[in-house]
């Protein structure tokens, strides 16, 4: 005998598909290029507060995985000798920042008391790149979920922000591409946002942002040892970012060998709408649980170091470049 469903058994069952729809919807126009990076992370922002995440607990790995293809495949629409140029140009003000921030953002914790391992997450963060420095590190001092989900929501709260802020600062300030692609590289902390707000600048922007941002996160290594210094965590697992060796190849083979310029534009379309999709999906990570976890001293810690980077930043653009 048929056992009868309990009616809010089934309304939870409806509500679900109706979220998998409208989730799986949006995502379909990202695919067609339809809605742009910026919209598509305000989109998933509206979407987990309205109708919330039924895929939620996917949602971490498919950002890793889509934001590694979609670097790698930007790739293939760069020049090697251009990169390696603005790679130089922007060494040293890297190197700057990186310290300079870790040394602030350190300072910044003890001024505002926020827990010492989540503002030394949130100070990597900022430095280096983003969520991927949080990934890197959160082993390396062995900060539990909670403090590793406060400093991971701290950035992507701020990223959202980035990505529409600094293409209206930078046309308001009248930045060239290659002093707006240096400032988002070394100010903006994720590099899907970073990515996605130099596309919208330009091509050269694009180029130059993508390039030091990347060099940036090879920081991690050498960040990741330090920190287990600091903290005494002599056995701790250091990740190493492989994906940008795939991002240098791909590089290398759009500059190198002409048969690529036949699938490299393909490939870098491609590689824009994955991160157009990741970017909704960091948006729909940002719901008002999120929001209400962060905290006020953390939020407020990676709210300043953030003005202090990206002032410290646009002023060496500007008047030392």
């Amino acid at each position: 005998m048929r056992t009868k469903q309990h009616p809010v058994s089934h309304l939870f069952e409806v509500s679900l598909y109706f979220q998998q729809i409208v989730f799986v919807g949006v995502i379909v126009l990202c695919l067609f290029s339809i809605i742009s990076p910026p919209i598509a992370l305000l989109s998933g922002v509206v979407l987990v507060n309205v109708f919330g995440n039924p895929f939620l607990a996917f949602n971490h790995k498919a950002i890793t995985f889509l934001l590694q293809f979609s670097v790698v495949g930007l790739g293939f629409g760069m020049n090697a000798s251009s990169a390696i140029s603005a790679g130089k140009e922007g060494f040293l003000l890297t190197v700057f920042s990186i310290f300079s921030t870790l040394v602030f953002g350190t300072l910044l914790g003890k001024w505002l008391k926020t827990e010492k391992k989540t503002s030394h997450l949130i100070s990597c963060g900022t430095a280096i790149c983003g969520g991927s420095a949080i990934a890197a590190i959160a082993p390396v001092i062995k900060s539990n979920e909670n403090q590793t989900s406060v400093a991971l929501g701290v950035i992507f709260i701020l990223n959202a922000i980035a990505l529409f802020a600094f293409p209206l600062i930078g046309h308001q300030l009248d930045l060239s591409q290659k002093e707006f692609g240096l400032w988002c590289a070394i100010s903006i902390h994720d590099t899907s946002s970073v990515v996605g707000a130099a596309n919208k600048y330009g091509a050269e922007a694009l180029q130059i942002a993508t390039t030091v941002k990347l060099a940036m996160a090879l920081w991690i290594i050498p960040i990741s040892i330090f920190t287990a210094v600091v903290f005494k965590n002599k056995n701790s697992k250091i990740r190493i970012p492989y994906f940008i060796g795939l991002f240098i190849l791909a590089m290398l083979l759009n500059t190198y060998i002409p048969a690529t310029a036949i699938v490299a534009p393909h490939i870098v379309g491609i590689a824009k709408i994955g991160l157009t999709i990741t970017l909704f999906l960091i948006g729909a990570t940002l719901n008002l649980n999120t929001l209400k976890s962060v905290g006020v001293k953390p939020l407020l810690q990676g709210v300043f170091l953030w003005i202090f980077i990206a002032g410290l930043g646009l002023v060496s653009i500007l008047y030392l470049g």
